[in-house]
């Protein structure tokens, strides 16, 4: 594996206070300037090559579109984003184009068209605009933004998310924005339709200014706004530069060698609202000059047989999902040869991020990787935030075991300052965002003293005497807290743990305890894996599954081995609820990668964390168990 990924030789200093500095000693590479500049130069040198591809319904023919037809349809419509105007104002940071839809390839030619403007970019999460009672978030996000366009593929589904926006932007004082739609109609709403843009001409006058804006563009031009989860409040817009995406791509190339010696190719679900998909995965691609697949499935019952379609008929070299997903693809592998065999073929690496991967989860994917490939195939993390663009910390040495996110990339330093016996991980470069839009003290608070983004995230060494084997994920410093004796809960930590001993029945937990004499959990029920062990669940809902005396039973062996395995009152739990409703992604209980928020789910329901200390608990450790 060491030809594939990069072998890197760190700069450590520490400090007498404990403050820790760690650095690469290399220096990135020059690189193209932007992200425009980057479709550009492949519709230049391979415009014949496949950017993208989507299946317009399950089982479809793939359609692709070439890089060179990329830029011709991306340039159509950022000049229609030239030379819009209204009252005077014209699109740029103040008024942004905003996209309400998911992933698809209109979705990425108005992205990309919108920074060939120099007009930032902002996907919103489409649950702010279908799954929500009161599109309140989206609202804040509108009145925020004023957008000058409103994008949406199917104009009627969105149609009531639309008029919120609407209403917000006349709201904030601003000038109704455009409304762009693949699919126009919509009773009430006026709309342009992207395919009258896509077939206007382009004269020589408008290619020249294509070209003008592209050069134009500098380091500090805003690409993007993107979006914090919103779990305490309205979502943050974090600014994202040319320079954050690019100098990013660049840690990314140098890290991943083997984007250096071939085009890469991916077959990703993941939304590109969300940085890790929108910024690492979707940019990747582009930068490399590679091939993406838009895969329409998801790692749930109803969506994950379209992945694994997908997966069967191409052959990726990049892979990622979270633990659940790869839980569903591992129990469909080991059923599938075939499937294995397409899969992993081209592998280079198999990511997970967004919660923690279940240890017998890991040990079957690694099996089936070595059986099938012949060799070890990387299962490896990372760490990074929307701040950060987001590739930051990244683990590229096989482990036999789930955990370790790495190292600091190229690029960027990392300082790790004491706090409350932990080591608080804070970063300084070029993908570092310069702050929040609009938001003057949020973006202060961010930042130390010597111009370090704080991330809120500790960090623990996998090898104390040696930093450079990498580190673990301790948990957020803010979801940190002390017991009634003044014990400190590492809760990051001790979330993980539980997920792996409880062998796949909890999906996630939210440890509760804050002031109080001992720990308790909230868990939130893994139905497939429920209804694997108990087939008689199969189908049922969160509450009937939690009422099943079989499963309750179950899970009370298991807390009592999780108890007599624990160390300290810090780290045992003594007391389980069972969450009988789904996080609500309106109340920032859920994010949009599936794992569950700990502190806004503590917020949101007092009731359930206060009956753990009532004598009323759904699970308490079973005496008999071994």
């Amino acid at each position: 594996m060491t030809h594939d990924f990069w072998q890197p030789e760190f700069d450590i200093e520490t400090r007498p206070d404990g403050t820790i500095y760690m650095r690469e000693t290399s220096a990135l590479a020059s690189h193209l300037p932007n992200m425009p500049a980057c479709l550009r130069h492949w519709a230049e040198t391979a415009p014949d090559r496949v950017w993208l591809a989507e299946r317009p319904h399950p089982g479809a023919d793939w359609v692709r579109l070439s890089y060179g037809e990329a830029f011709k349809q991306a340039s159509r419509i950022a000049h229609q984003f030239l030379g819009w105007e209204k009252n005077g104002q014209q699109l740029g940071p103040d008024r942004p184009v905003m996209i309400l839809s998911g992933n698809s390839i209109d979705h990425a030619l108005v992205m990309l068209a919108s920074q060939v403007a120099a007009v930032p970019g902002a996907a919103v999460s489409p649950g702010y605009s279908l799954l929500s009672d009161d599109h309140g978030k989206l609202r804040d996000l509108a009145g925020l933004l004023k957008p000058g366009v409103v994008y949406c593929d199917q104009l009627a589904p969105f149609a009531a998310a639309v008029q919120a926006v609407l209403e917000a932007v006349a709201e904030a004082g601003a000038s109704p924005p455009l409304i762009l739609a693949r699919e126009p109609e919509a009773e009430g709403l006026e709309a342009e339709a992207l395919a009258d843009w896509l077939a206007s001409p382009l004269e020589t006058e408008a290619r020249a200014a294509i070209a003008a804006s592209i050069d134009r563009l500098r380091a500090e031009s805003i690409g993007k706004f993107m979006f914090t989860s919103g779990s305490t409040g309205s979502p943050k817009a974090v600014i994202i530069t040319q320079e954050m995406m690019v100098s990013n791509q660049q840690m990314i190339r140098e890290c991943f060698t083997f984007l250096q010696q071939q085009p890469p190719i991916v077959l990703d679900w993941c939304p590109w609202h969300h940085t890790a998909a929108g910024n690492k995965v979707f940019n990747m691609v582009l930068f490399n000059g590679g091939s993406f697949y838009i895969d329409d499935g998801k790692p749930s019952g109803a969506k994950i047989g379209e992945t694994i379609a997908n997966l069967k008929d191409i052959s990726p070299h990049y892979y990622f999902n979270v633990p659940v997903g790869w839980e569903m693809l591992v129990e469909a592998m080991e059923k599938d040869a075939d499937l294995c065999q397409s899969m992993l073929s081209n592998m280079k690496i198999m990511m997970y991020a967004g919660a923690a991967m279940p240890q017998p989860v890991w040990d079957r994917l690694q099996e089936i990787a070595r059986r099938t490939t012949g060799h070890d195939v990387l299962l490896a993390s990372g760490l990074g935030s929307t701040e950060t663009a987001p590739f930051a910390l990244m683990c590229t040495t096989g482990s036999e075991a789930s955990g370790n996110i790495g190292v600091p990339v190229r690029g960027l330093e990392l300082k790790l300052v004491p706090n409350q016996g932990k080591l608080e991980a804070r970063l300084k470069g070029p993908s570092i965002t310069p702050g929040y839009w609009l938001a003057e003290a949020a973006t202060k608070d961010s930042f130390d003293e010597e111009g370090f983004y704080k991330m809120g995230d500790a960090l623990r060494p996998v090898d104390p005497d040696d930093l450079t084997v990498g580190f673990y994920f301790d948990g957020r410093v803010a979801e940190n807290f002390k017991l009634q004796t003044g014990t400190w809960v590492a809760v990051g930590a001790l979330r993980a743990q539980l997920v792996n001993q409880f062998g796949g029945l909890l999906q996630d937990v939210v440890i509760v305890g804050e002031n109080k004499p001992y720990l308790g959990a909230l868990g939130l029920l893994s139905l497939q894996e429920v209804a694997a062990q108990f087939p008689q669940l199969a189908g049922a809902s969160l509450a009937e599954a939690a009422d099943h005396q079989g499963l309750q039973d179950r899970l009370a062996e298991l807390l009592a081995r999780h108890g007599k395995a624990a160390s300290g009152s810090s780290n045992r739990v003594v007391a389980l609820n069972l969450l009988r409703t789904p996080p609500s992604l309106d109340k920032g209980e859920l994010t949009d990668k599936g794992s569950v928020n700990q502190r806004a789910v503590i917020a949101n329901r007092p009731e359930e964390a206060e009956k753990l200390y009532q004598g009323e608990a759904d699970i308490l450790p079973s005496e008999q168990a071994s």
